[in-house]
């Protein structure tokens, strides 16, 4: 049940150890900065070896509705945090344990668990926000100071997570690994508590100013802390229960959770705020918090904050004003959908949620997204068409939609509706990964080349994003492009931890006679590129599974 939380921590714990060579023992300079032991670019390239190696054992949930909300709502709250210019890199797995965490160049991971427990987006903003002042406060570097002074072996905790994963076909060889990283990871456990325990209130104060000045409630933080209290509560009134992941790294007391109360209560007085209740004689009283004044953010309006890329800030202006994206609702329940063991699981999760009172619109969208996955496109259709009527021109309904309307045959009326969105949002990256999914599935000549001309405007930017390049490569495919379409493929496998596989297959592309001048160079830079990556992995002892089986 711990594998996730045991790999991410130790792949966190080996980008410290990799911070000093093996060999040196010297302890730094005292009063060194923990900024001098890596460099930006050294920290973003453990953050996306991680995020690789995450993508290589299937524990990221690739979607792009749901990476559009986490990047909306996390870019928002960056760019109102106390250092706006950090970039940061957010992204959703499939775990259904209550977690996140960041690591290095500023990558922020949340189990969809976590959103599943939320009964608001201010509260996954309360934890984002915690977790971002985790990387700009320098918290995971002064980490990495802790672990050059503990010495930990080269590669140590990466190799245990590695071979974690790979042994996760069984429950006694998943025991036996947990049990190694546990005990690697125990040698800097205890003189990490204090300094922990330093960093969380530290994060929860900044993270609060961050929610306040992102125009969510600050109050959010406490009562997400106050949820996870009462689920451990009650777990541990079971002998079978687990208290959430989230807690064992970030400790909830009722001291933490009455400062952040506190904190939050004197920046509503600041910004003057006020709580009113309406007394209802059937139940306890409805309360909501209305400003009396406009508050003055140190962050911004962030409609018009230049750190927002200009394709995430489309359409966000009402959102803002109203304190969340407005898409809180659907993702949840497309995430119910997605982390599931199988849409069939994902259905009869939502009979049970039926058999205890009727669904909302946003579960009958859940519905209809299992259903769709369950190859029951009619029945999502009927679905999604009703809500869409009620929610005329929402983009996730309308996607929704229109690929239930491709799998049922009707592609002119599902095309139609591509087209619109395509138009409407010319620029974003959900629609047109979505419309050039449907395109694929179709299989044909003409099919692949309309999804060519879709993701062509997305590709400058879409480098490092696998899910785009294993679609465009699949696009160029059947679009008649073999070139463009290994040079995509390559680069999501390498993209999803497979460099020696995208070296193997971009030196296979480089012998094709036809290659002209421009994509021969763009082959073999990439082979450059790649191979000392190759090299190093090779020399460690660390070979592609697969390939080692072939």
């Amino acid at each position: 049940m711990r594998r996730i939380a045991l790999l991410t921590a130790a792949i966190t714990l080996a980008v410290a150890s990799l911070a000093t060579p093996a060999q040196d023992s010297r302890l730094p300079d005292i009063g060194s900065s923990a900024g001098e032991l890596l460099t930006p670019s050294q920290q973003e390239e453990y953050g996306s070896m991680m995020l690789a190696q995450l993508r290589h054992y299937g524990y990221i949930l690739e979607d792009p509705l749901i990476d559009s909300w986490l990047d909306t709502l996390g870019t928002r709250l960056a760019a109102n945090s106390d250092r706006p210019r950090q970039p940061f890199t957010f992204f959703m797995l499939r775990e259904r344990q209550i977690n996140a965490f960041a690591t290095l160049g500023g990558y922020v991971g949340v189990n969809s668990g976590l959103v599943l427990a939320a009964e608001r987006e201010d509260e996954v903003a309360g934890v984002l926000s915690h977790e971002i002042a985790h990387v700009t406060q320098d918290h995971v570097l002064r980490a990495v100071e802790r672990a050059q002074r503990d010495q930990l072996p080269i590669l140590l905790a990466m190799l245990g997570a590695i071979v974690a994963a790979q042994a996760a076909g069984s429950n006694s060889s998943d025991d036996a690994a947990q049990a190694a990283m546990v005990s690697a990871m125990g040698l800097m456990a205890q003189r990490q508590i204090n300094y922990t325990r330093s960093n969380e209130s530290e994060a929860d104060r900044l993270g609060i100013q961050t929610l306040a000045r992102s125009h969510y409630d600050p109050v959010a933080m406490a009562d997400f802390f106050t949820l996870m209290q009462a689920r451990s509560r009650a777990n541990a009134a079971n002998y079978w229960g687990e208290a959430p992941d989230w807690l064992m790294t970030h400790p909830v007391t009722i001291t933490r959770i009455t400062e952040a109360k506190e904190r939050a209560e004197q920046l509503r007085r600041e910004q003057g705020t006020s709580e009113v209740c309406v007394r209802d004689p059937d139940g306890p009283p409805e309360c909501r918090r209305e400003s009396t004044a406009k508050p003055d953010y140190s962050g911004g309006d962030s409609t018009t904050n230049p750190l927002i890329p200009g394709h995430l800030a489309t359409g966000l202006s009402s959102a803002l004003q109203s304190g969340g994206t407005g898409q809180f609702d659907l993702a949840r329940e497309r995430l119910r959908v997605l982390s599931a063991d199988s849409p069939r699981d994902a259905l009869r999760e939502y009979d049970r949620l039926a058999g205890n009172g009727k669904l909302d619109d946003a579960q009958r969208y859940g519905q209809a997204v299992a259903r769709l996955r369950s190859n029951q496109a009619a029945a999502a259709t009927e679905t999604l068409a009703q809500l869409l009527a009620k929610r005329p021109g929402d983009v996730w309904l309308t996607l929704g939609l229109a690929e239930a309307e491709s799998r049922t045959g009707k592609t002119a009326s599902a095309d139609s509706r591509f087209e619109a969105l395509t138009r409407q949002m010319p620029n974003n990256r959900a629609v047109a990964l979505t419309y050039a999914q449907a395109l694929v599935e179709r299989d044909g000549a003409a099919a692949g080349k309309r999804a060519q001309e879709v993701l062509r405007p997305l590709l400058s930017r879409s480098g490092g994003d696998p899910e785009f390049q294993q679609l465009f490569g699949r696009a160029c495919e059947i679009g008649g492009d073999p070139v463009r379409a290994g040079e995509a493929l390559a680069q999501a496998a390498y993209l999803n931890g497979r460099p020696e596989q995208a070296l193997i297959q971009l030196n296979t592309l480089k012998k094709r006679p036809d290659l002209d001048y421009y994509a021969r160079a763009r082959i073999e830079a990439r082979i450059a590129a790649i191979t000392p990556t190759v090299l190093e992995l090779r020399r460690q002892g660390i070979r592609d599974e697969d390939l080692r089986r072939q």
